[in-house]
């Protein structure tokens, strides 16, 4: 534990990419295996889930640190961050322990769960006990594993990096490896990280029989003026252009008599589409699709909301099924017959794809469509239909290109050519501090649009969206001084302000919903600019909201 503790505090000091890969490297030269898989776990992405209530926690320490609530709840928001927070006020440890990180994991950390559940009045003598064990930089790792608020500024690249370097391997036969990693049932053991620095072999067969995804393939973005498309291009001819679909990106595994289905953030969600397993069943054998999971109904894909509707539920009825049935959208086979696809070209792939497609007419299985045009024009035309086609512009994958590992270019390239986002002017109406570097800045905002039209003499503002990006820093640093001078009232955190403030919010898709007293839910909302020159009475008003609604 104290080993991983300060390797978390070196990399959450480090801004230096080197310094930090060299710490990777350091700690897993000199770790033991199963620390090592742990390590390796946390630092990808995986978390065990919330093992001990928040509010629990909170009570606990402040208790232990004698503070009276209003202190503490000032302390964190000073600090902006709870794990960290309560590792500061915490009296210092009166024990000792000499547990690597495998054995506090495993020992202490996973069984809170069960004793939250089975003996709840002594979880808080167990979590002081451990506590007590723990110095200080042992303890804000300890907390944010407990919280499920574990992050460190180390991408799932640099840690394929650092293991590539330790086992002398290629660093995309490590990111095959690792794919599925944070999924092994939540316990990684030292003989799943001695798999990942294993020297290549024929210990990759393995995959044939395993559920293992491949790594997805990223496209980058692609911005260029139209008149620029020949130039960087070339003609359409050598692109195959595709709908870039607004749904779940998965990829549909059949070996060895089993199915999986794998979300492109390497979540197994085979039990959240039956129509999908049972595609898969009717697969052949070692056949591995890449595609977009949508929601398909009236011989179109309706809109992702539709989806959230399947992913926010726990148990999937036959009514829910059949009122709202899913299809895989495919565009790419990375696997048949056992055999790895990926270093064929695109555009053998897609025939290979598109023949199984045919062949199977299985009703969950529909080709993605290819799109043509004579010129980068007629093809930028069709792409202005792409809001009506519920989508969010085109994907283009040349097609010479391979099945490339992550975001490279190294093998071919993947484009997506966005139409550009929905957008309103909204008013800031609520603020609340930040969390890690921004948490002495109110950075958090919620937006609000009019009711009605300004010659309404009683019209409010409503709120309908949250965001917290697209600002510089010296933007942000001006707004957070106007929030200070116009807070209203305050809710805990949360500051209510004076409504002065404009700025233009983009956001991807938009839908109604029940949960919102709004009436309507943005996806990816951002921030576009301030519009420092818009007063607030000229600012949005629901019914703009609404003409953006799909029909």
């Amino acid at each position: 534990m104290k080993a991983f503790a300060a390797l978390y505090n070196e990399l959450d000091a480090s801004t230096s990419s080197l310094a930090k890969q060299a710490a990777l490297q350091r700690y897993l030269r000199e770790a033991d295996a199963a620390d090592a898989a742990w390590a390796v776990y946390f630092l990808a992405g995986g978390k065990p889930r919330q093992l001990v209530p928040v509010k629990l926690l909170r009570l606990l320490a402040q208790e232990a640190a004698g503070l009276p609530e209003w202190l503490f709840d000032e302390s964190y928001d000073a600090v902006g961050d709870l794990a960290e927070t309560i590792a500061l006020l915490l009296p210092p440890p009166s024990e000792a322990h000499e547990l690597g990180l495998a054995g506090w994991v495993e020992q202490h950390l996973l069984p809170l769960r069960d004793a939250a559940k089975a003996a709840p009045d002594q979880l808080a003598d167990r979590l002081r006990a451990q506590w007590r064990q723990l110095a200080p930089e042992e303890r804000l790792v300890y907390f944010k594993l407990i919280t499920g608020a574990f992050r460190v500024g180390v991408s799932k690249l640099q840690v394929t990096q650092a293991l590539a370097a330790v086992g002398g391997i290629d660093a995309k036969r490590v990111a095959q490896r690792l794919m599925g990693y944070t999924h092994i049932g939540g316990r990684p053991q030292a003989d799943d990280y001695r798999a990942l620095v294993a020297a290549e072999s024929g210990a990759e067969q393995e995959q044939k029989t395993s559920g293992q995804p491949y790594p997805f393939f990223l496209a980058h973005p692609f911005n260029q003026p139209l008149e620029q498309f020949d130039a960087v291009l070339g003609p359409p001819s050598d692109w195959i252009v595709e709908w870039k679909w607004d749904g779940i990106r998965a990829q549909l595994v059949t070996r060895a008599g089993t199915v999986w289905v794998w979300s492109r953030g390497e979540e197994l969600v085979t039990e959240r589409f039956p129509e999908l397993a049972a595609l898969g069943e009717a697969l052949p054998d070692g056949t591995v699709l890449d595609g977009e999971i949508v929601v398909w109904r009236e011989g179109r894909v309706q809109p992702f909301a539709e989806l959230q509707k399947r992913i926010g539920r726990k148990t999937l009825g036959a009514k829910l099924l059949r009122d709202i049935p899913v299809v895989l959208l495919a565009y790419d086979i990375l696997e048949w017959e056992g055999r790895d696809l990926r270093a064929l070209p695109q555009s053998q792939r897609r025939l290979l794809l598109d023949e199984l497609v045919g062949r199977m007419d299985h009703p969950s299985l529909l080709p993605s469509p290819m799109l043509t045009g004579p010129d980068w024009p007629d093809l930028a035309r069709q792409r202005e239909t792409a809001r009506t086609m519920g989508v969010e512009g085109m994907m283009l994958k040349r097609r010479d290109a391979q099945y490339g590992v992550g975001r490279t270019k190294d093998v071919g390239v993947w484009w997506k050519w966005k139409i550009d986002p929905l957008s309103v002017d909204a008013v800031l109406i609520y603020a609340q501090r930040g969390h890690g570097r921004r948490a002495s800045l109110f950075s958090d905002y919620t937006f609000a649009v009019w009711d009605g039209p300004p010659e309404q003499e009683d019209r409010k503002l409503v709120p309908f969206a949250k965001a917290y990006s697209g600002l510089t820093d010296a933007e942000m640093a001006r707004v957070d001084a106007i929030i200070r001078k116009t807070t209203v009232e305050s809710f805990g955190p949360v500051k209510s302000v004076k409504p002065t403030l404009v700025f233009e919010l983009g956001f991807e898709g938009i839908a109604h919903s029940t949960r919102h007293k709004s009436g309507i839910a943005v996806r990816f909302p951002r921030m576009l600019r301030w519009r420092e020159d818009k007063p607030v009475e000229e600012a949005d008003t629901l019914q703009t909201l609404a003409a953006l609604l799909p029909t």
